[in-house]
């Protein structure tokens, strides 16, 4: 009987069950890999979270082990999250020019670039890192020179799909490899596949970038006499390249407006993905001094965001554009789950503004970077993995992708739908789950960690009901209220005017105390306790609701 081969495992670290954060690690030969490490942004409960990032736990326990990160794209829910990892380990970054450019902004914004080596791979490339042989197949998506990534490991050949989309005809003629692809399910087979999730709901197939380009140029051409500002994701190059294209065509200059986008397009300028004559890209400083109908602003802030800027358009607040009655604002996105309602916000805000504004809703003015159910079942059809885990996604995208995989053929007992924290195991029996590793959310609040989920829930709290203080003195010789009890509240009522209730508050809590007083209650805590009950029980009766309620007992 021959030996066995040695196993390979996965830790999924997030990306599963949510829309952000991807990463996961790969262990093979006691060695680790990481394949993207992202964040996720906030969901509107996360009062005064910035970022959300993946549980480092696992990877701070094991940081000698880890031989490097493969980066399939530039977006930050799959790179963002670096820059703090960074902080605490130090490992190479592997990806394609693009994508460790987009990586190296927010890196170096760090102060960080020397805590790693950017090391750039070409399509198709073949390279060994620690003991993983990875291929860097080049695939479509809204960002330029996205990679699936091959793993030639002990246990057969993995797939990772990276983020995709099947389009035929994309702006640099740069396709998802489907030939490759079929030539390894031919040749050796796929043992594993993990594939994205995020559209698997989406019937039909995804629509092509250059549809989207087609359409933008004629609503372009449509705005003659007026101004037009445009907002995308600052990572979509080849949405910038195709506006600045129909600008140009229609005799426009172009601007960019915020500093990501500018980055952006630099980049792309410098790497030669843009091929626009430079001369027709101004700076944000003469726009006032050239015609309005001769200029189209490329600007961030597709996503609502309350201090990007488009929301300081909408609020009047940018100081370079005032938005008026002769400006077309196109959205050329379309909301990430759990920004609609910022996104319906700011398009009111610059509806008041005066501007006419063109957006998902109205005209096909963007296209999903990622695979729909027809282009997944086409991919499945391809690769005919062994084994099949759907990532990236919602929980119920996850079990549309699985759904999907059995459509292909995959058997039900081979398709398996993880969480974040699972570790799988693929060993010569199968794949199988092998345990947990912390997976928990890593909130960023100026800085990082020191807010758990006992702080957010306090917020919620607050940010619902409100918050009442109730300040009261008592004398230890006496046992009796001194002063107080004094009640002070925010977001519960309008304390002037609300001078009876709050009275009628005072006084029920101080019969409270003096009661417990009367009945030997002594230290602080016990008189603390009696006063959050009696100010609760006294608030949720008259007016059904339940702020926090915070007792402040002081004895002289």
């Amino acid at each position: 009987m021959s030996n066995p081969r040695p196993s390979v495992r996965f830790y999924f670290l997030g990306g599963l069950g949510e829309i952000g954060r991807n990463c996961l690690v790969v262990e093979q030969n006691n060695e680790l890999l990481l394949i993207d490490c992202g964040l996720m942004f906030p969901s509107p409960d996360m009062h005064g979270i910035d970022l959300v990032l993946p549980d480092f736990t696992f990877l701070r326990e094991n940081a000698d082990r880890i031989v490097g990160c493969v980066a399939t794209h530039g977006h930050e829910d799959h790179v963002g999250a670096l820059q703090f990892l960074l902080r605490e380990m130090s490992f190479p970054i592997y990806g394609s020019e693009v994508t460790l450019g987009l990586a190296a902004h927010r890196i170096e914004e760090a102060g960080l670039l020397n805590r790693t080596s950017l090391i750039t791979v070409a399509d198709g490339e073949r390279r060994l890192i620690g003991s993983f042989e990875v291929e860097f197949l080049p695939v479509t998506h809204s960002v330029p020179h996205a990679h699936a990534i091959v793993l030639h490991t002990s246990q057969g050949v993995v797939v990772h799909s990276g983020d995709f989309k099947i389009d035929l005809t994309p702006v640099d003629d740069r396709r998802t490899d489907l030939a490759r692809l079929g030539a390894i399910a031919s040749n050796n087979g796929v043992r594993l596949l993990l594939a994205d999730s995020t559209n698997a709901e989406e019937r039909g197939h995804a629509p092509s970038e250059r549809e989207v380009g087609a359409v933008l140029r004629q609503v372009i051409a449509e705005q003659r006499g007026r101004r037009i500002i445009t907002a995308s994701f600052a990572s979509h190059i080849h949405r910038a390249q195709q506006l600045i294209e129909a600008a140009v065509d229609n005799g426009r200059v172009v601007a960019t407006l915020g500093r990501s986008m500018q980055k952006n397009v630099r980049l792309a300028l410098d790497l030669g993905l843009m091929n626009v004559p430079r001369s027709s890209i101004i700076d944000i400083d003469e726009v006032a001094d050239r015609d309005p109908a001769d200029v189209l602003i490329l600007a961030t802030g597709s996503q609502g965001e309350p201090m990007s800027v488009l929301a300081l358009l909408a609020r009047g607040d940018n100081k370079w554009v005032k938005l008026g009655d002769n400006d077309t604002v196109i959205l050329s996105s379309t909301p990430i789950p759990g920004n609609e309602m910022n996104v319906s916000r700011v398009i009111d805000g610059l509806l008041r503004a005066g501007a006419r504004v063109v957006h998902s809703g109205i005209a096909d003015v963007h296209a999903t970077g990622h695979a729909q159910a027809e282009d997944l079942k086409t991919y499945l059809s391809i690769v005919q993995p062994e084994w099949y885990v759907p990532i990236h996604g919602e929980y119920r995208h996850l079990v549309a992708n699985a759904e999907l995989g059995v459509t292909m053929g995959v058997p039900r007992r081979q398709v398996l739908v993880a969480s974040d924290g699972d570790v799988l195991e693929l060993s010569d029996d199968g794949l199988d789950f092998a345990g947990r590793v912390p997976a928990a959310h890593l909130y960023v609040d100026g800085i990082v960690g020191d807010v758990g989920q006992g702080v957010l829930r306090d917020r919620r709290v607050l940010a619902e009901e409100g918050v009442v203080v109730v300040i009261v003195t008592v004398d230890e010789a006496t046992n009796e209220v001194l002063t107080g009890p004094e009640i002070i509240t925010r977001g519960w009522v309008y304390a002037p005017e609300a001078d009876d209730l709050l009275d009628e508050a005072c006084e029920y809590v101080a019969q409270a105390v003096e009661r417990a007083l009367r009945e030997g209650t002594r230290d602080i805590e016990t008189l603390e306790r009696e006063v959050r009950r009696a100010a609760g029980r006294f608030v949720n009766d008259r007016t059904k609701r339940r702020p926090m309620i915070v007792p402040v007992v002081m004895s002289a």
